[in-house]
């Protein structure tokens, strides 16, 4: 049967990457579909693991020939999520998660049904503003940037099927397993199976 999948969206600095981390060595056999970049590489980032960095010609081209199932522009640089591998895994059964943001979830939403969308929230904007100042990687001007970008973006939390605040990190992590572990009972994950327990009562499924 076709895979489930996952959209995962928060506020920069709400500790969604920490929480993604967990959550795939628990799963192994959830994939998780790497996006696409035109920004550059953070300390310790790596291409093809935590984005693939690309130039914003490259990235346009791969726009107008429809290489991705969505892309926005934050923060003056381009995002996106490649259609192909996502297709592939979910079509051979695999469960997929993706790491984007919420005008991303949006328009994935809007093209394949089913699927499931969490949003992470930091406890207060207070706690998101000492994170990101906690991480060191940004000068005081891009995080003011990110902490009015976040205020846009939490107006969103309607259009998401779950929500996690992120107070406590691992009662965050174990909210998130939980959702992703339902999704393993799904009448249509299980269908094969059904039958047959169905067929052994001399009924029909």
């Amino acid at each position: 049967m076709r895979g489930n999948l996952y959209i995962v969206s928060a506020p920069s600095g709400s500790g969604k990457t920490t929480i993604l981390q967990h959550l795939l060595r628990s799963f192994t056999d959830l994939k998780f579909s790497v996006s696409y970049t035109t920004r550059r590489p953070r300390q310790g980032e790596h291409n093809g693991t935590d984005y693939f960095f690309t130039d914003r010609a490259t990235f346009l081209g791969m726009v107008e020939r429809g290489q991705f199932l969505e892309w926005a522009e934050f923060n003056g640089e381009l995002y996106g999520t490649g259609r192909g591998f996502v297709d592939e895994q979910l079509e051979t059964g695999n469960d997929v998660i993706l790491d984007i943001d919420v005008q991303g979830a949006k328009q994935v939403k809007s093209k394949i049904q089913g699927a499931t969308a969490i949003f992470i929230l930091p406890p207060s904007f207070v706690e998101l503003e000492r994170r990101l100042k906690l991480r060191m990687l940004e000068p005081d001007d891009v995080i003011r940037r990110r902490l009015e970008i976040a205020k846009c973006e939490i107006q969103f939390y309607r259009d998401y099927d779950y929500i996690i605040v992120n107070d406590v990190l691992e009662n965050s992590i174990l909210l998130l397993e939980s959702i992703v572990r339902s999704g393993t009972v799904k009448p249509q994950r299980q269908q094969a199976r059904i039958e047959e327990i169905i067929a052994s009562f001399g009924g029909r499924a």
